[in-house]
């Protein structure tokens, strides 16, 4: 087995998957829809970050891709449904880095309230600025949180511990923690805030979700944060807020078009406003966030590579069957049909081979089944269960 890791992957993630018996290559860069064509035949498991997309193109390009590993939280770089149909398996990292998201978004709406960043401008040009005015606590201020998932409902929790008050908006029902109240509209949410964060995920339908319209319902002199996606926010929107001065101030960690690597120019119209904070996709890169991440993603993909095991694959039903002490495991991946277990186990009994434990679970258009038996399963029976209409993948994992 050969994994190629991109994008500076934490060096944590090497050893869990070398003990896995996979060799393993690392990029500190980015590749290109071009470059991972040219890279990935021959690989089994590709691990990338937030800027290496794959596309349709780049898995019909690998056909020996058992599994990606997104070591992130978003998937929005990956073709689910592509890789689904070819049986390729995703994982994320859905909880590893929220404190560290949490704790700048924490930090930068202190900063922001109190005019940290134009204080330090002036200081560094010399200019000694002692006012108050403009300047508050965030006690008692309040907080509207779009997006209420695993970031900012944790938000939630350690901003009112800091004293502030705190609402949120989602598009699902979700449980409020502590005193946090939930709005029927984005629009009542934005009427009440003082600060507006968006925790939302990557979602098509979320392109460009906020722009001249949801500014124009904010609070005069309210501050606004995006450590979510950059797609969803109109800059340009946003700029003409902040230059006007109905917004206090923004802090924004990701764009619509980022570079891909350092050597890479970046290029905003943002920049250069004294009352934003521009962070460059940093929400998770903590040592503590990314070592986690290293950790947690690696393990996932190398159980997937050697037991078969889909707990918490994104695009694959969850399967968790125990590793036996001995035999083999079938693994068949299959459009999710009528009749395909039943396909299988015939096949199975007509070889006379006995199962002692099978799984089966479905997820969308896609199934999949673990079936493990004591006896070697031989190449007629492969080849009945290859041959199947309903076959996306078959794989075999035997055990010591």
């Amino acid at each position: 087995m050969r994994a190629l890791l991109v994008e500076n992957i934490h060096p944590d993630a090497v050893p869990v998957l070398q003990s896995a018996g996979v060799e393993v290559e690392t990029l500190k860069k980015a590749l290109s829809e071009g470059e991972l064509v040219e890279r990935l035949a021959g690989v089994h498991l590709l691990g990338i970050r937030s800027r290496t997309h794959v596309t349709e193109a780049v898995l019909d390009a690998a056909p020996d891709l058992l599994g990606i590993g997104a070591f992130c939280i978003g998937t929005n770089q990956i073709d689910l449904a592509a890789a689904s149909e070819r049986g390729v398996a995703v994982f994320n990292a859905p909880f590893s880095n929220t404190r560290s998201v949490v704790e700048l978004a924490i930090s930068e709406m202190i900063a922001l309230t109190r005019r940290l960043s134009e204080k330090n401008t002036q200081m560094h040009a010399g200019v000694w600025d002692k006012s108050a005015n403009g300047s508050h606590e965030i006690r008692g201020r309040r907080l509207g949180i779009i997006g209420y998932g695993n970031i900012g409902s944790q938000l939630s929790v350690i901003a009112e511990n800091l004293g502030m008050r705190v609402a949120f908006y989602d598009t699902t029902d979700k449980l409020a923690l502590g005193n946090a109240r939930a709005f029927g509209s984005m629009d009542e949410l934005l009427e009440w805030a003082d600060i507006v964060t968006l925790h939302v995920d990557g979602r098509p339908e979320n392109r460009m979700m906020f722009g001249a319209e949801q500014f124009a319902k904010m609070r005069e002199g309210a501050i606004f944060l995006n450590l979510s996606r950059g797609f969803i926010v109109d800059h340009g929107a946003l700029k003409a807020e902040l230059e006007s001065g109905r917004l206090a101030g923004a802090a924004v960690d990701v764009f619509p078009k980022e570079p891909a690597s350092s050597d890479e120019p970046f290029v905003s119209e943002l920049r250069g406003l004294p009352n934003v904070i521009l962070t460059p996709h940093v929400g998770g890169s903590t040592e503590e966030a990314q070592q986690d991440i290293g950790a947690f993603v690696g393990t996932k993909v190398a159980r997937y590579l050697t037991e078969g095991v889909t707990s918490l694959s994104v695009n694959l039903p969850n399967l968790d069957l125990p590793a036996p002490a001995g035999g083999w495991r079938i693994l068949y991946i299959h459009r999710n049909v009528p009749g395909a277990l039943a396909d299988i186990n015939s096949l199975v009994a007509q070889h006379g081979i006995n199962v002692e434990g099978q799984f089966l679970g479905t997820h969308a258009h896609t199934g999949y089944v673990i079936t493990d038996v004591a006896t070697e399963p031989p190449e007629d029976l492969l080849d009945g269960l290859n041959k199947l209409e309903a076959t996306i993948r078959l794989r075999i994992v035997a055990f010591d």
